[in-house]
């Protein structure tokens, strides 16, 4: 990623009721709390800034925010109350070495595993953002991504798989289930009141005028996202797009997302997700961050 250079004084980006702060030492402040010392952005002006020496950085609120070091050397700041986990299709179709081989998405288990215990005990939202059709809804799919699930003709939503694995990607089939031990953190994270899953019937969680992951996060007042899962430049990518474009802060933990598209692919989703889209990090800064203020 092109490294953009620290701002020589403090900047205030977004409008009056959005917006960031960003200082000389690399924090950028996306909590939302504190505006810069001469006020909210004028109506009609989208940036701000103000000498340094009047600006003094405010204290963490340990108890309600985090630092998250990202690429670029850069500093988050978060709320944790409006931040969530969004882990995409961690879904046995496409993890579970009887329907596939994908070993990069395999080796993102364990670092998942590792981001949701370490933000899900700052009060952070884990959101299980996966696929779940319904009957009807396999009348409103748009002819292309029918084809696309299907090979060779053959097959696609709502097919039955072989090996037990239900019909495909239909709600409640095994095929539709978290891979592995992640079924399980999500069961023990439902229980607590801390995960949600949610379905979605497209390759990105928020489409169209409205889908359930934009509702509940409204309804929550989350803005801050972290992203995971796969394939990263299909859903992942789909769902971290829509987001940009709605105005979510957007964090990508990079070792957490992976696909099986060829060499470049996923180098150019973290290209994008750290150069334009938002911020990158990595599930061990997340880790540290999230230890260092308990």
């Amino acid at each position: 990623m092109v490294k953009r250079p620290r701002i020589p004084v403090a900047t205030e980006f977004g409008n009056a009721i959005s917006w960031w702060v960003e200082y000389p030492t690399g924090l950028i402040d996306v909590t939302r709390t504190t505006h810069l010392p001469k006020g909210p952005l004028p109506e009609g002006d989208v940036a701000q800034d103000q000498p340094t020496r009047e600006v003094p950085i405010p204290p963490l609120v340990k108890e309600a925010q985090l630092d998250i070091p990202v690429d670029g050397e850069r500093t988050v700041r978060i709320a944790t109350k409006n931040s969530a986990v969004v882990i995409i299709d961690m879904q046995n179709f496409f993890l579970h070495p009887d329907l596939r081989e994908h070993p990069t998405g395999l080796a993102c288990v364990i670092p998942i595993m590792n981001t949701v215990l370490a933000l899900r005990s700052r009060g952070v939202k884990i959101l299980w953002v996966n696929w779940g059709l319904t009957e009807h809804e396999l009348t409103t799919i748009p002819p292309s991504l029918v084809r696309g699930f299907m090979k060779g003709g053959h097959g696609g939503f709502g097919a039955e798989l072989a090996g037990g694995f239900g019909r495909l990607l239909m709600r409640g089939e095994f095929n539709s289930d978290l891979y592995g031990p992640l079924q399980g953190l999500y069961e023990q994270g439902r229980d607590a009141g801390t995960d949600v899953w949610i379905h979605k019937n497209r390759m990105s969680g928020i489409w169209g005028g409205q889908t359930a992951l934009d509702l509940y996060l409204q309804e929550q007042g989350i803005s801050t996202l972290f992203f995971a899962g796969v394939n990263a430049d299909q859903c992942v990518l789909g769902t971290l797009v829509d987001a940009y474009f709605r105005g979510y802060d957007c964090i990508t933990v990079e070792d957490c997302i992976a696909t099986t598209s060829p060499p470049g692919a996923l180098e150019s989703v973290i290209y994008n997700a750290g150069g334009s889209y938002g911020f990158v990090t990595d599930s061990e800064r997340i880790i540290a961050a999230a230890e260092a203020n308990s």
